[in-house]
């Protein structure tokens, strides 16, 4: 007799439940087990080695199992990195035991429940118009780079009605958001002045503010060039700095009460490229991503206003880009919408052999597709109408499973 085993794929709780129900458990059973389908890896960094000691032995008496240092057991080693392992239930019980602990334990209970519960909320997005919804269906940020020398387009939007133009038509095509930088942030660029910057997005932002309901961010690290894109009709701010190339931004994004997406970048667009290798990327980027949520909260930024970005192509080499997106789901712990802006960058060239950006299209539709399967909400995209049909396709797919 064949019994015919087979591994299944349930990516939420829904997916769980049905395939449960379809067992012909009881409803009351159903509740009792939903927890046990699931498996979890959690990673902690960096806990005291007593506090190892002990998140080892909890984690083994609830049936779960917690990897640490070797060093841990005769205290040789000061701090570790934990991975610990089990099902939801397993750890549902373990953050319990925890929070009786000392040595931090207690902090560390109340952060597993909290990414336990990810996305067990609806998803939405604060910017100066109201709220988006992105639990309906993932948005598609179309990009607007008013600039010379931009390596997407070669400057085809630097002329302001070329520009103007270009975002009615994304808005025709589909386009949830417009994104309106005038500085360019391919590797190697130079930075411009704040008041070349502004000449060339605030007549285009205002324009477009005036012809379409649809919500505006300004791609800029300046927060004086944020404060007056805002004002001239912006709603959101998009720093690929993640706040730290300019320590007012934060304080902008909480004056004006626009949306702020925070990115993670590696120096600067002129010498990032420069240094790509990392001991733990998704790590380093995820650590650093939280520092900008926690620099936002800090200087007065409502937490609905913030989404993040781990800055694909922006200080990493293509096998790191390619790593960002296999583990992208990994960001949700974080708790804020991610948004991911994949199209035509060069290490889509490098892969499928394509120099012409242009040309990079199945490429940037397949990371695009990729990364909605794994939680991403917001997809900035240069080719609008394919990017908002290949999103459509994918969330459906994705949600298939729901009632």
């Amino acid at each position: 007799m064949e019994f015919k085993v087979r591994n299944l794929t349930l990516p939420d709780r829904a997916s769980a439940i049905k395939e449960l129900e379809r067992t012909g458990a009881d409803a009351a059973g159903v509740g009792r087990m939903i927890d046990k389908a699931r498996a979890v890896a959690l990673k902690v960094e960096g806990i005291k080695v007593a506090a190892g000691n002990i998140l080892k032995q909890e984690a083994l008496s609830v049936g779960a199992d917690a990897a640490v240092a070797r060093g841990v057991i005769n205290c040789s080693v000061e701090r570790t990195d934990a991975l610990i392992m089990g099902t939801r239930k397993q750890m549902i019980r373990l953050s319990k035991k925890l929070k009786a602990q000392p040595f931090g334990l207690k902090r560390l209970s109340a952060e597993i429940m909290s990414v336990l519960n990810v996305g067990k909320g609806e998803q939405s997005l604060r910017w100066t118009g109201g709220v988006l919804d992105l639990e309906a269906k993932p948005l598609v940020m179309g990009i607007i780079n008013v600039t010379p020398d931009s390596f997407s387009d070669g400057g085809d939007m630097f002329d302001t009605r070329a520009a103007i133009d270009a975002g009615l038509s994304m808005v025709d095509e589909g386009a949830d958001l417009l994104d309106i930088g005038g500085e360019s942030s391919r590797p190697g660029a130079a930075p411009v002045t704040r008041e070349d910057e502004l000449a060339r997005i605030i007549p285009v932002i205002e324009a477009l503010a005036a012809k379409t309901a649809t919500p505006i961010s300004v791609d800029t690290y300046k927060a004086s060039v944020a404060l007056d894109a805002v004002s001239a009709g912006a709603g959101m701010i998009n720093d690929i700095s993640g706040l730290r190339l300019d320590p007012k931004m934060g304080e902008a994004a909480a004056k004006t009460g626009a949306g702020l997406i925070v990115m993670h970048m590696r120096g600067t667009p002129r010498d990032m490229q420069s240094e790509t290798g990392y001991d733990d990327l998704v790590g380093e980027v995820y650590r650093l991503l939280d520092e900008s949520i926690t620099l936002a909260l800090a200087a007065g930024v409502d937490g609905e206003c913030i989404a993040v970005d781990p800055g694909i192509g922006f200080g990493k080499s293509v096998r790191g880009n390619l790593e960002l997106l296999a583990r992208l789901e990994e960001f949700t712990g974080l708790g804020r919408p991610i948004l991911v802006g994949a199209s035509r960058k060069s290490f889509i060239g490098k892969i499928l052999g394509i120099e012409d950006a242009k040309l990079r299209l199945e490429g940037s539709l397949a990371a695009a597709v990729l990364a909605v399967n794994s939680g991403a909400r917001i997809i900035r995209a240069h080719d609008v109408g394919p990017t908002r049909r290949a999103v459509d396709m994918a969330w459906a797919v994705k949600t298939s499973g729901r009632e």
